[in-house]
């Protein structure tokens, strides 16, 4: 019998629904039960291709021993942290206050009967390890924890009180400190301090991708011609993409990779990595011109298209396992790579196969994971590529969330616009997609954060919808110059201006939780820093010195932390430098902008606006003044370098 995740629309919720557990939805009915018949709260934090959440749905919440401690001692609330960004920030505090580091998926937190939060751990299996409370298990845990209710143990309420205070504390800002370019200076010598030399990265393993890190060494070596910038950002993206974490096959990134090659990944693909990614890929290729950057690019963009996309919307996420085992959908023996290469005529089929790193023994849990140690794919690859396909398509797909959520799919829309200079017809795609994200996420003058697609949404946004919906209509406008986008765009930011914003600071959420939003760039960049980049554009290209210093004032209450550790916050940095150096405007024609759109994307100087003109030729332009004009494309890259 399902329990009542089964009215829920969240494809996380649904993968619940049939559980023993008496699993609640997030509501006031969960916790009016708990109130009313003391009993602890245990809510469960997770999201639809989380392995781990797999895991412990598994081993925990299938098991009939563990069900029943929690249908008899506990009031069991369900999240999808996808769904509800904003509990999630709330509950991921609670960890790192309870355990004073991060937490991650599954979250497992276990509340008062009054909703006070005093245990916060991740994944719990269901048996003890050692005898120690760190390595209780799930059943001895929750057995304790009924006990310690029941017995109105005052040390755990007298716990869960304080926890309380310390969340509810709102600390002031430590002294400003004088915004300079030299904080690049820092950020650099941090990252060098943290860089993986090896294989690139900035941890040994697990490994994440750090997008805003990559972006921001881009900047730095675009604005200062810094050679170890360059050589960490382009190391790191060339091991990126040898395969592994790096789908080959299919295209598009997974997670993280489990291991310090950037081999053996998790192997979920999120909307945000590959969004960011393919932002990063393009303004690769455009500083570098390496076409392998752009393939890369142009790959996860058309996977995206291909596998996670409908009716002109993306899909959040694609799992893990298939089958019930993880990366089965990925990964291949020897053999059938062998014999499908022997099939379609390869005579050299061994020597391919070695290419590749297809073994017998394997180089994934005796199976291969398609890899190009050397970096280079070769042009037979294509071809190849096509029979590996085929063989993925006898497997069971992995299952795909299939929600819409504003701000990731804000983020893949950005980086389209961004390839669609190199390639119009990811324009034309963005543009498609950017409408259909505001038909179904903008509805009676309310702005949504995520519904599944072909449903009606319910959860209001966040700080993060409008920061990257405002973005991915600033670069709307600057690639088609419709006008209409810079309205929208204003008007979602003076929106969130008016329900985020307080004198430099800036809430995450409003309304049941207010969370604050953070500066640090962690999963994906951080919703305050693209804010930052939207105010900035508005106030050049609406000539509204305003938005600038809204801008300003944020960056200034943040100054004493960037100054100091730049490396946790290089979104906002390099904000920071386009503040203090200032934007360009080129102004052509509509006819010019679009004939050489490829060009002005390449100029040297990272923060250029455009904007049509009736006048002919280009005119290089400041915020209050222009400085020169040409009648040559050519001239522009050199022109806007003496403009400083």
């Amino acid at each position: 019998m399902s329990n009542r995740l089964a009215k829920e629309d969240s494809p996380y919720l649904q993968q619940h629904k049939n559980n023993p557990v008496d699993w609640y939805p997030w509501g006031d009915e969960a916790f009016a039960k708990a109130k009313a018949e003391n009993k602890a709260i245990f809510i469960s934090i997770g999201y639809s291709s989380c392995h781990w959440c797999h895991v412990m749905e598994e081993k925990v919440f299938e098991d009939k021993e563990c069900a029943s401690i929690l249908n008899e001692g506990f009031v069991c609330i369900k999240v999808d942290r996808e769904e509800r960004p904003d509990i999630d920030k709330h509950y991921q505090e609670v960890h790192l206050l309870l355990n004073r580091r991060s937490g991650g998926w599954p979250t497992s937190i276990f509340c008062t009967p009054q909703n006070k939060p005093f245990f916060a751990g991740t994944y719990i299996p269901p048996e003890s390890n050692a005898g120690s409370v760190e390595r209780m298990g799930f059943k001895d845990l929750t057995r304790l924890i009924i006990t310690k209710i029941e017995e109105n143990d005052p040390k755990l309420f007298e716990n869960a009180d304080e926890i309380e205070s310390f969340l509810n504390k709102t600390t002031a800002p430590k002294e400003a400190t004088v915004l300079k370019e030299e904080f690049y200076k820092n950020f650099t010598l941090q990252a060098k301090n943290i860089y993986e030399t090896t294989n690139g990265g900035f941890s040994v393993k697990p490994k994440f991708p750090h997008a805003s890190t990559l972006n921001a060494l881009l900047s730095v070596d675009r604005l200062y011609d810094d050679k170890s910038a360059k050589a960490m950002a382009t190391h790191t993206l060339d091991n990126m993409k040898k395969g592994g974490m790096y789908d080959l096959v299919d295209g598009g990134f997974c997670r993280y990779s489990t291991d310090d090659k950037w081999l053996v990944p998790h192997f979920e693909k999120m909307l945000y990595d590959n969004a960011l990614l393919c932002g990063v890929y393009a303004s690769a290729y455009l500083r570098y011109e390496d076409l392998s950057y752009l393939k890369t690019a142009k790959e996860i963009a058309d996977f995206w298209f291909r596998h996670m996309t409908r009716d002109d919307l993306f899909y959040s996420a694609s799992d893990a396992d298939s089958e019930g085992e993880e990366g089965t959908y990925f990964v291949y023996s020897y053999d059938e790579v062998y014999d499908v290469l022997v099939q379609n005529g390869y005579e050299n089929a061994k020597a391919i196969c070695a290419q590749m790193s297809v073994t017998h023994g394997g180089n994934f849990e005796g199976k291969n994971i398609i890899r190009f140690e050397n970096g280079e794919v070769p042009e037979w690859f294509e071809q190849v590529r096509i029979s590996l396909q085929k063989l993925r398509q006898n497997r069971e797909y992995p299952f795909i969330d299939k929600k819409a959520q504003t701000s990731w799919s804000a983020m893949m829309i950005n980086s389209l616009f961004a390839l669609g200079a190199i390639d119009g017809k990811y324009r034309e795609k963005a543009v498609k997609s950017l409408k259909a994200l505001i038909k179904t996420m903008y509805l009676d003058g309310k702005l949504y954060h995520t519904t599944l697609v072909g449903k009606m949404p319910k959860v209001e946004a966040f700080l993060e919808d409008y920061a990257f919906l405002s973005q991915a209509l600033l670069s709307a406008f600057k690639h088609t110059q419709d006008e209409s986008y810079l309205i929208q765009a204003q008007r979602f930011a003076n929106k969130a201006l008016e329900n985020f914003y307080d004198k430099g600071q800036w809430n995450f959420s409003v309304g049941e939780f207010v969370t604050k939003a953070e500066t640090s760039d962690n999963t994906y960049s951080s919703s305050i820093s693209v804010m930052v980049d939207v105010l900035l554009s508005l106030s050049t290209l609406l000539e509204d010195d305003k938005y600038s210093r809204f801008a300003f004032k944020t960056m200034e209450y943040n100054s004493y932390e960037l100054g100091r550790k730049p490396i946790h916050a290089p979104y906002m940095l390099t904000q920071v430098f386009r503040y203090l150096k200032g934007d360009r405007v080129v102004k052509a024609s509509l006819d010019d902008l679009k004939r050489d759109s490829l060009a002005l994307a390449k100029l040297d100087y990272p923060f250029i606006q455009l904007k049509r003109s009736d006048e002919r030729g280009y005119m290089i332009c400041g915020d209050k003044s222009c400085f020169s004009n040409t009648q040559n494309i050519e001239e522009v890259n050199e022109l806007v370098k003496n403009s400083f």
